[in-house]
C-alpha cells in the first residue's frame, strides 16, 4: 500500500483527519467485537462510605503499630548498646531543687560528684580510687566505719557553705 501525502498545510491537515478517523473506526470495531450484543451497559456504583472508613481505619492501625514497633526496637537496641560500656556508670542522684541535682558517677577507676542544672554541668569533687567504696548500697556502713564525711557535708563544703 502506498500513501501519498498531499503538499501544503491544508493537505496535511486533511491527511491527519483521515488517519484519526481510520484509527477511531478500528478501535470501535475492536470494542464492538468484545462487547456482548444486546447486553445492558454496566453501571459503576459509587464506593460506599462504610467500606472506605474501614480501609482508612485499618491503615491507621497499621501505621500506629509500625510506629510503636519502631520505638520498641529503638529502645531495645539502645539498652543493648548501653550495657556494653561499664566504664561509665551513674551511682546515685540527689535532687537539690526543682531542676538541679547532684550526681555521683563512676568513670573508670574514679568517682565524680557532678552538679547538673539547666544548661550547666560542673564537676564538684573528684574522689580518688580508695576514697569511696564502689558499691553504693554498702556506702552508709562503710562511711560510718571509716568515720568519713557524709555526702551532704562534702557537697556543702564544695559549694562553699
Amino acid at each position: 500500500m502506498r500513501v501519498i501525502v498531499p503538499s501544503g498545510r491544508a493537505g496535511r491537515a486533511r491527511a491527519g483527519r483521515l488517519l484519526c478517523a481510520a484509527l477511531c473506526a478500528v478501535g470501535a470495531a475492536a470494542h464492538a467485537a468484545t462487547a456482548t450484543p444486546f447486553a445492558a451497559p454496566q453501571v459503576q456504583s459509587a464506593p460506599s462510605s462504610a467500606g472506605s472508613l474501614v480501609r482508612v481505619t485499618v491503615a491507621l492501625i497499621v501505621v500506629l503499630a509500625a510506629v510503636l514497633a519502631a520505638a520498641w526496637l529503638a529502645r531495645r537496641v539502645r539498652a543493648v548498646g548501653g550495657a556494653g560500656n561499664p566504664s561509665l556508670e551513674v551511682l546515685a542522684q540527689l535532687p537539690l531543687g526543682t531542676r538541679e541535682r547532684a550526681v555521683l558517677m563512676r568513670v573508670g577507676e574514679r568517682q565524680l560528684l557532678i552538679g547538673v542544672a539547666p544548661g550547666n554541668v560542673r564537676t564538684l569533687y573528684v574522689f580518688e580510687t580508695t576514697a569511696m567504696p564502689m558499691n553504693v548500697s554498702s556506702a552508709p556502713t562503710a562511711l560510718a566505719d571509716a568515720q568519713r564525711p557524709t555526702f551532704k557535708s562534702m557537697l556543702l563544703r564544695s559549694l562553699g557553705k
